[in-house]
């Protein structure tokens, strides 16, 4: 019994993603989610989520979203939180282009925003782009 070989699965490893995302470990959640696909689980949308709330906090726009573009391969379906996420990330890092696109790639799929980050979205694009002569 106790040298029994226990397979983690799609629940394990979306758990250990999670685990990841609250401690602040971006680099061991894009690896969990690495190996959960070597490993013939397919991730699905709250596995990509935690991944990419592991992002945000880790203030890795660039790989938030590499996890939003790699949902659309392997065509799991973006959700408000994994979209959240990602423009948190873009946001945090100043990149404004991304924040907005994946704004405007929501409302197209009819995923509303939540305030926070549409308020905070638009208003760290606005702060950007002020002395660019963007918005003019």
């Amino acid at each position: 019994m106790f040298g029994a070989k226990v397979e983690p699965d799609f629940i394990g490893y979306s758990a250990g993603i999670s685990a990841c995302e609250k401690g602040e470990q971006w680099q061991r959640a894009l690896a969990l989610l690495s190996e959960m696909r070597e490993a013939k689980l397919e991730p699905r949308v709250i596995s990509y989520s935690a991944g990419i709330s592991a992002c945000e906090k880790g203030e890795q726009w660039q790989q938030a979203l590499a996890l939003i573009d790699a949902m659309a391969e392997a065509q799991v379906e973006p959700d408000v939180i994994s979209c959240n996420g990602a423009i948190s990330a873009c946001a945090k890092g100043k990149q404004w282009q991304g924040a907005l696109a994946l704004l405007s790639a929501m409302r197209e799929a009819k995923l509303e925003p939540n305030v926070i980050v549409t308020v905070v979205g638009s208003a760290r694009a606005t702060r950007a782009t002020s002395g660019s002569g963007l918005w003019r």
